[in-house]
């Protein structure tokens, strides 16, 4: 589930960081970039709400596991579809919705199964495992970007490793974790 949560900062943030970045590149507007980056910030609201409603209603690890295939398949098909400030619009609302989807989720599952006892000290140690992704997306980025002048790899590593997190989450086991009962002498 950590390793899964690390893809999910290394996405994120190499989006954050580059896609400014990548659509002047493609001779898109500075504005453009930041009514994309608006619009991911408006869907996430509505996107962390839906996610976290439905992680109480469905089995938590195939929710973390369509958001991250979804999150690769929404890649896959901006990165493929010829570039407007319409596709981007419509990327970055459908991105938007799925950003951070994650974080609810991801802390319910840890309660469900290691109990709200250690649900603080446990969902930092995942959200650590976050922010290393996080660092990785926006540095691995950068140098693809100054090796290759182009961000069309990590785009695809983006997609990799979106479908990785996706299987990752899969064999989650989500059954509490039964501690033995321990009697006072």
């Amino acid at each position: 589930m950590c390793i899964a949560y690390t893809v999910c900062g290394f996405q994120l943030l190499f989006i954050s960081v580059h896609f400014p970045a990548y659509l002047i590149d493609q001779k898109m507007t500075p504005a453009t970039g930041m009514i994309a980056l608006a619009l991911i910030g408006l869907f996430n609201t509505f996107g962390s709400y839906t996610w976290g409603w439905l992680g109480s209603r469905h089995t938590k690890k195939y929710l973390l596991a369509t958001l991250y295939f979804t999150r690769a398949i929404v890649v896959m098909a901006f990165i493929l579809t010829p570039l407007s400030p319409m596709t981007v619009y419509l990327f970055s609302a459908a991105i938007g919705f799925l950003w951070l989807g994650t974080a609810p989720i991801t802390s319910a599952l840890i309660a469900q199964i290691f109990g709200a006892r250690y649900l603080s000290t446990l969902s930092g140690y995942a959200f650590l495992f976050h922010q290393i992704g996080s660092f990785t997306g926006v540095w691995i980025g950068g140098i693809i970007f100054d090796a290759t002048g182009s961000y069309t790899v990590m785009w695809w590593i983006t997609i990799v490793a979106g479908i990785a997190a996706a299987l990752l989450s899969l064999p989650v086991d989500e059954r509490q974790i039964q501690r033995p009962v321990t009697v006072p002498a």
